[in-house]
C-alpha cells in the first residue's frame, strides 16, 4: 500500500482561518458547506453531511454516514452525527456557536430542495452566496497542496510511459482506454474526476482516434468523443485505430484527491503534414506562454497572447475545436477539474503565485482529427513551473 503524504501541522486550521477572515469581511456569521471538494478542502475528507464554519471559532462537521470514519479522517475536532436537517440549529448551538443571522451557502451547486430545507430550519436567517469566497481561496494552493500536485504530475508521467505498449492498430478505443486506465489505477489514481456544476459528470479522461476526436459532446472542451452510446456521449468509442491517424490521449492524473491534466498525441505510422504542423504550432504556443507569463498577467491576457500566435500561424479556424470551438486555452486545476483561473477572453483574474492551471492549445482538422498539447503549470514568483513532463513530441509507433 502506498503511504499517504501527511499534511504539516496546522494545514487545515490555516485554511479555515483564511476563510473565516473572508466571512467576517463580508459580514457573514458563518458558512454551511456541503459540496464535496469544498468539504475536502477544509477537512481533508468527505462524508455525507454538513460542514459549518463560523466566522469565529472551530468548524463543526455534522455527518450522516459514516460518522466513525469521518471522525477518524477529518482534520477538525468537532465531528458529530446528524440524522435530520432539523438538528442543524441545535447542533450548531450545542457546539457553542450563536445562531447565524447571515449564512453563506454554495449557491452555484446547492440543490433547490436543500435550500428550501435550510429556509425551514433557519427561518430568521438571511442567506447569501459564499461560493466565490471558497473558490477564490482554493485557487491559490498552499505549499502542501503544491507538494501533492507535483507528486501527481510525476505519477502521471510514469503512467503515460505505458501507452506505446497499449496502442495497437486494429484495437478499439475502449479496449486501449481500459488498458491504460488499469495502469493508472494500479499507480493509485482515484478514478473519480470531480468537476463543479450541474450535470458535470465527464469520465476521467478520453482516448480518441482520428475523426472521433472531432465529435463534440456536452463537455465544454476542445475534445469530446462519441462515447459508447447516446446516454453518455463522451470519450472512447468502439472505433478501431488505423495507421497514420492521431491518437489523442487526454487524461487528468488524480492522486491524493488532486488533479493534474495532460494531453499527448501518438500515431501508428506517421501524421499527415497538416496535422504535424498543427502540433508544432501548439508546442510553440506552449513554449512562448511558458516563457513569457508571469504573476500579474490576467487570464484574458494569456488567452489573447495565444490567439495572437494562432493568428500568426493562420490556424484560427482550427483553434480549440472546429464546429463548436471553446473560447479558452486553459483552466485551473486542484480538487476539481474546472477551478480558477480560467484562461479565457474577458476574464481579468490576475495570476498570482500558487495558482495552478492546465494549458491546452489544440487544433481540430475536419476529416482528420485533433492535435495539440496539454500540461499543468504552477505560477511561481518567477514565472511558470511545469508539473507534467512526459515528452511533448508526437510519439510515432511502428
Amino acid at each position: 500500500m502506498r503511504r499517504a503524504i501527511e499534511p504539516p501541522p496546522g494545514e487545515y486550521a490555516r485554511r479555515w482561518e483564511k476563510f473565516q477572515k473572508r466571512l467576517r469581511a463580508h459580514g457573514l456569521d458563518g458558512a454551511l458547506l456541503v459540496q464535496a471538494a469544498d468539504v475536502i478542502y477544509f477537512t481533508g475528507t468527505f462524508q455525507d453531511g454538513h460542514l459549518y464554519i463560523p466566522a469565529e471559532g472551530k468548524p463543526l462537521f455534522m455527518v450522516r454516514r459514516d460518522y466513525n470514519l469521518a471522525r477518524a479522517d477529518a482534520a477538525v475536532e468537532d465531528v458529530v452525527p446528524i440524522r435530520s436537517f432539523r438538528q442543524l440549529p441545535e447542533l450548531i448551538h450545542e457546539a457553542g456557536h450563536p445562531g447565524p443571522e447571515r449564512l453563506g451557502l454554495e449557491f452555484d451547486v446547492l440543490p433547490v430542495a436543500t435550500y428550501q430545507y435550510y429556509r425551514k430550519v433557519f427561518p430568521g436567517a438571511e442567506f447569501t452566496d459564499c461560493a466565490s469566497l471558497v473558490r477564490e481561496l482554493r485557487a491559490v494552493k498552499t505549499p502542501f497542496e503544491i507538494t501533492l500536485l507535483r507528486d501527481a504530475g510525476r505519477r502521471m508521467d510514469a503512467v503515460f510511459e505505458a501507452l506505446p505498449g497499449i496502442l495497437r492498430e486494429g484495437r478499439t478505443e475502449v479496449e486501449m482506454a481500459g488498458l491504460f486506465e488499469a495502469v493508472a489505477r494500479r499507480e493509485g489514481h482515484q478514478g473519480l474526476l470531480r468537476m463543479r456544476g450541474l450535470n458535470a459528470e465527464p469520465f476521467w479522461g478520453h482516448l480518441l482516434t482520428g475523426e472521433t476526436a472531432l465529435v463534440t459532446s456536452f463537455f465544454d472542451g476542445a475534445v469530446g468523443g462519441p462515447g459508447v452510446g447516446p446516454a453518455f456521449r463522451f470519450g472512447a468509442s468502439f472505433k478501431t485505430l488505423n495507421r497514420n491517424e492521431p491518437v489523442v490521449v487526454d487524461y487528468p492524473g488524480i492522486f491524493h484527491g488532486y488533479i493534474v491534466d495532460m494531453t499527448r498525441i501518438f500515431v501508428v505510422g506517421k501524421l499527415p503534414a497538416k496535422l504535424a504542423r498543427g502540433h508544432r504550432v501548439a508546442l510553440e504556443i506552449q513554449e512562448a506562454l511558458a516563457r513569457e507569463v508571469r504573476p500579474g498577467w490576467t487570464a484574458a491576457a494569456v488567452y489573447e497572447r495565444a490567439r495572437t500566435l494562432v493568428a500568426e500561424a493562420g490556424l484560427e479556424a482550427h483553434f480549440m475545436g472546429h464546429a463548436n470551438p471553446v473560447r479558452f486555452v486553459g483552466h485551473g486545476v486542484g480538487l476539481e477539474l474546472n477551478e480558477l483561473p480560467v484562461l479565457a477572453a474577458g476574464l481579468e483574474t490576475e495570476l498570482v503565485p500558487g495558482m495552478v492551471f492546465a494549458l491546452e492549445p489544440k487544433f481540430a482538422f475536419p476529416g482528420a482529427g485533433v492535435v495539440g498539447i496539454e500540461n499543468t503549470f504552477l505560477v511561481t514568483s518567477d514565472g511558470l513551473e511545469r508539473l507534467t513532463n512526459y515528452p511533448d513530441e508526437v510519439r510515432e509507433l511502428p
